[in-house]
Parts: structure tokens; C-alpha cells; sequence
């Protein structure tokens, strides 16, 4: 049995929890792949390396090295330690080239902020070994991650990646070895880095999963698994057990901070089973998600809420009748890699949901269309999108009254509906102000305890 496990940054972010992590793989039965983020808050200083050029390079570094031989200091002794510091220099070597190399090359991003990951999967690969296990850390340039796409929205090259990793990594299984690769990022066809987005190491977890026929791919965080809501909202939210491929990716796209929601499609291709387990509390089961499940009578299994959002509504005379230019405004959206999370249209409006950190530049994209078709622009701000996640929702006579009655009892205005494109899922605009009333009195009334 081969299983792909991933943890994250906070799994990986100290000494005591990568002896912790370490731990969790050895006691795992079969041949297994370990998947990394980097350490805690490493990312977050790349990003900031790159988004504000510095002078002081060698201060950076020394900055960056000491999180990690510190860390180093409290897990190995002796010749470990020499033979660790002897490999992290070399990768110290890359990092320094990496940043120091030309800011005005599209992949200079992609190349610094995909350093993070080089670190962590050596020192847990040299945690493993010292206490007496055969691992390697391997890069995703070693592993064989093929990426194609733009700077900073990587995606992974399935097909290329398996022929990939079948001759790099499959007989280090074989051998009894324990790859550590980095996740995060793959390899383009210039053989430049290129990131899978924030969070996109959850999706590299999977893509390895895809590439090598794994029997489980397990995702290893700090909380549980799923949950019925946020607990942050609801206090008494209970952790869902089971979910299917579809449920999941609804909740992990519309606001469940669980698990990155392009995590889903590469095990679902191949019926790929996933767990959400928790590194801090590895005896809870978590959630188990799957292709098929068994069928509840519950209305909901769950309901996520993603906030600070924004509508933008574009008006121009019988747009409904003209697709060319639908299609030129989505274009335009498309170009500056803005996220639509909703979309709704009338006889004469086209209206798009979006983050309201994207507002102004998406404004600035449509103001750039030509000719005079669009008639008026309208922003509404603050607004938060509700996901209400049910089993073959579509199939309930009656389910969108019920949920409505909800909104209509906590005195909200819908602003755009969704219902439709998912049969598991029903999608609604509220005002910010309402969001979380909204999400209590649904949870309250339409989820009970998840066996």
C-alpha cells in the first residue's frame, strides 16, 4: 500500500513538531511519500523579499538561515549535524542566486518564494534518518512535478509528472526509502520554478498521489478534519466524518480553510481516497473523503462562508443577446487573474463576485474595453457568499425555501443566488453585517449531529 502524506507549515514549523511529524511516518504501515510546506511564516518572508527589493541581501540570509540551523541545533548532534549543514549550504547557495538573480524575469516570484520548501524537507528527511530510517529530500526538480501555466498559477502537468516521478521516485519505494519532496511548486518547460498559488502544496500532495497510483493520500493540519461550520462561528460545530470528491471541494472553494480546493480533481480522477487528519492529535480519525459515500436524510452537511467580497455589476442594453461581449468581459477579468467566485445575468446586467481586494484593478481592466458598450459600472461592497453543502441537494423538493426561510429570519437581503451548477451545493450573496447570523440560524435548524 503506497499512501502520500502532506503536512503543512505548521506541522513542520519547530523542532518538537518535526519530531512529531517524523513520528506519524515512521509508525505508518507500506511504502509512503511525504509531501512539505515550508517551515511557519517562511513563505510569508520570501513573498515579502521579493515584493520589497532589499540591499541587504547577506542580512536576509542570515536572517533566513538562522530559523533553520537553530531548529537544526535541537534535533541533530555531531557528524549529523555537519553532514545537515553541508547539504543546507548548498541549498543556502540557490537561495542566494534565486534572489539575487534578474527581478525583471516573469518566474523571478516562482523562483525565490518556492526556496521555503528546499529546508523543511531536508531537515525532516534528516529527522528520519537519525532516527534510523533510509530518506531522501527531493526537490520538485528531482521528483519530476511538471507545471505549466503563468507566474505565481501553476498548474501540474498530470501526464508528464507520472512518467516523471514512475523513474525518479517509484524505486526509492522499492529500495525501502522515504522520498521528502517539496511541495508548492512544479517545473516548467524552461525548467524554471513555478508555484501552484498559496496554499498549493495541498495540490501538489495530490498531483504526487495521481502520479505514483497511491492507495491514500492523507492531508496533515492543525485541526480535525471538515467541520458542520466554522467553529469560530459556531461553537458547537461538529466534525464531519465522511464527505464525498464533490461536497468537499464545494466547502474548500466557497471558505472551509481545511484544505486547498484544487486538492480535490488529481485523486478524484483516479477515485483516490483523502484524509484530513490533525498532526497534533494523530489518534483522531479526521475525515475521510471518497467517491462514494453513504447517503444521510440530513438538508445540510455543512455551511462555509467566504467574506469580503464585492459585486460588480456591468449594464449595457440586451447583453444577454450579445455573448461576444460577455465573453470579452470575462477576458479582460481573465487577464489579470482576478477569481470570480459567483456569476449572474439579466436582459441587460452581467454582474461577477469577486474579492474586494480585486475591485480596483478589475474596474481599471473593464474601463479598458473599447467601444463604447458598456453603458454604467456598479460596486457593491462588503457583501460575503454563503455555501450551504447537502447531499443531491437538487433532488429536495423544497430545500431552497427552507434555506431562505433562514435568510428572511435573520432579516438579509440576498444579494446573488447560485443553484444549479452543483448538485450538492447552494450558493448566496448576504450583506457582511448578516453573515454570521445567517450561518448560525441555518446550522442551528438544518444540521444535527453528523454520525
Amino acid at each position: 500500500m503506497i499512501t502520500v502524506m502532506k503536512f503543512g507549515g505548521t506541522s513542520v514549523g519547530s523542532a518538537e513538531a518535526l519530531k512529531r511529524v517524523a513520528n506519524i511516518v515512521a509508525n505508518k504501515e507500506g511504502e509512503k511519500v511525504v509531501v512539505v510546506s515550508a517551515m511557519s511564516g517562511i513563505t510569508n518572508f520570501l513573498v515579502s523579499v521579493v515584493d520589497n527589493p532589499m540591499t541587504d541581501l547577506d542580512g536576509i540570509l542570515d536572517q533566513f538561515a538562522e530559523k533553520h540551523l537553530s531548529t537544526a541545533a535541537q534535533l541533530f548532534e555531531g557528524e549529523t549535524l555537519e553532514e545537515f549543514r553541508t547539504e543546507f549550504e548548498a541549498r543556502m547557495t540557490g537561495l542566494r542566486a534565486a534572489i539575487d538573480a534578474d527581478r525583471d524575469d516573469p518566474f523571478y516570484g516562482d523562483a525565490v518564494v518556492s526556496q521555503g520548501e528546499r529546508f523543511s524537507s531536508l531537515l525532516l528527511a534528516y529527522v528520519l534518518r537519525s532516527m534510523g530510517h533510509r530518506s531522501v529530500a527531493l526537490t520538485s526538480e528531482d521528483a519530476g512535478i511538471v507545471a505549466v501555466g503563468q507566474p505565481l498559477s501553476g498548474s501540474a502537468d498530470l501526464l508528464n509528472t507520472a512518467t516523471g516521478m514512475t523513474m525518479k521516485v517509484k524505486p526509492l519505494l522499492s529500495m525501502g526509502v522515504i522520498p521528502i519532496i517539496t511541495g508548492f511548486y512544479g517545473v516548467n518547460a524552461q525548467k524554471k520554478p513555478l508555484t501552484f498559488g498559496r496554499g498549493g502544496s495541498d495540490y501538489s500532495a495530490a498531483v504526487v498521489a495521481n502520479a505514483i497510483d497511491a492507495d491514500m493520500l492523507e492531508i496533515w493540519t492543525d485541526v480535525d478534519g471538515f467541520m458542520s461550520a466554522d467553529p469560530r462561528i459556531i461553537p458547537d460545530a461538529v466534525k464531519i466524518d465522511e464527505m464525498n470528491f464533490g461536497e468537499a471541494a464545494e466547502l474548500a472553494y466557497f471558505g472551509a480553510k481545511v484544505l486547498h480546493p484544487r486538492t480535490i480533481e488529481p485523486v478524484r480522477l483516479k477515485h483516490i481516497p483523502l484524509k484530513v487528519k490533525n498532526s497534533f492529535r494523530p489518534d483522531e480519525p479526521g475525515t475521510l473523503i471518497h467517491h462514494l459515500r453513504k447517503s444521510k436524510n440530513e438538508l445540510l452537511r455543512s455551511v462555509a462562508a467566504k467574506t469580503d467580497l464585492s459585486i460588480i455589476t456591468i449594464s449595457s442594453a440586451e447583453i444577454a443577446y450579445r455573448p461576444a461581449m460577455v465573453a470579452r468581459i470575462i477576458e479582460k477579468i481573465a487577464e489579470i487573474n482576478v477569481i470570480i467566485y459567483s456569476i449572474s445575468t439579466s436582459l441587460s446586467t452581467v454582474a461577477f463576485l469577486v474579492h474586494n481586494n480585486d475591485v480596483k484593478m478589475t474596474l481599471r481592466q473593464l474601463n479598458g474595453l473599447s467601444g463604447g458598450d458598456i453603458e454604467r459600472i456598479d460596486v457593491k461592497n462588503n457583501v460575503a457568499l454563503i455555501c450551504a453543502v447537502g447531499d443531491n441537494l437538487l433532488d429536495k423538493c423544497g430545500v431552497s425555501g427552507d434555506i431562505f426561510s433562514a435568510v428572511k429570519e435573520a432579516e438579509a437581503n440576498v444579494e446573488m443566488i447560485s443553484e444549479g451548477a452543483s448538485d450538492v451545493s447552494l450558493n448566496f450573496v448576504v450583506p457582511m453585517n448578516k453573515v454570521v447570523e445567517v450561518v448560525k440560524i441555518l446550522h442551528d435548524k438544518y444540521i444535527g449531529v453528523i454520525e
